[in-house]
């Protein structure tokens, strides 16, 4: 599966810990030659944490994809009419954005992308990054895994004994999962037996 010239729509949420790991992932596809369209939450748009400012995640996003990004519910609204993207990635996708999609909740530009980038029975990959995977979110998980057009990032317990609930993607396997949705199919194994990470967040 080729990806020159397909349009993807990349949205970050506040796990922050996991966007270093990101960043890397999201050039492999405009490598690849993806035309990137990045989004990002209400928290990765304002909260600065020791990982990195707002507005440093903001500008090295842009800077890989040389797009501004999509910050505003009112902005990711037009994704659906124009159907601007092929598939639609969320990495890290957090257990407040996992539980809101799962049950129809659009407050953040994230949640609005996605949405109307489902109203055209288009692909989206979810590259979940959660402390309660295992947890209050599960079920959330398990309908997700059982809705058309999802598709999820192999993902695995991150800290089996330190964190029990936790479960974090393994996002190394993002461009192998992006193509698999374009032809229709989930990326196996689904389940991974461990997935190395320093922390998994609820933000969204």
């Amino acid at each position: 599966m080729s990806l020159a010239s397909k349009r993807v729509g990349f949205a970050l949420t506040g796990s922050f810990c996991t966007l270093e790991k990101i960043l890397p992932e999201v050039k492999k596809l405009v490598d690849a030659g993806a035309e990137v369209y990045p989004l990002i939450s209400f928290a990765v748009k304002k909260i600065d944490t020791r990982f990195g400012t707002a507005q440093f995640w903001r500008a090295e996003l842009e800077k890989i994809c040389g797009r501004p990004v999509i910050a505003s519910i009112e902005e990711a609204e037009p994704i659906g009419p124009k159907k601007l993207f092929d598939i639609m990635v969320v990495a890290p996708c957090t257990g407040n954005t996992i539980a809101k999609l799962a049950n129809g909740i659009t407050d953040s530009p994230v949640l609005m992308g996605i949405k109307a980038h489902l109203r055209n029975q288009r692909p989206v990959v979810l590259a979940i990054s959660t402390n309660d995977g295992l947890g209050m979110n599960a079920k959330n998980i398990g309908l997700l895994l059982n809705t058309k057009n999802i598709y999820l990032v192999p993902f695995g317990q991150d800290d089996p004994f330190g964190k029990t609930n936790s479960l974090v993607a393994d996002m190394s396997l993002i461009l192998d999962t992006v193509k698999g949705a374009l032809e229709g199919r989930q990326l196996q194994p689904v389940l991974v037996p461990h997935v190395s990470c320093t922390c998994a967040s609820g933000s969204t």
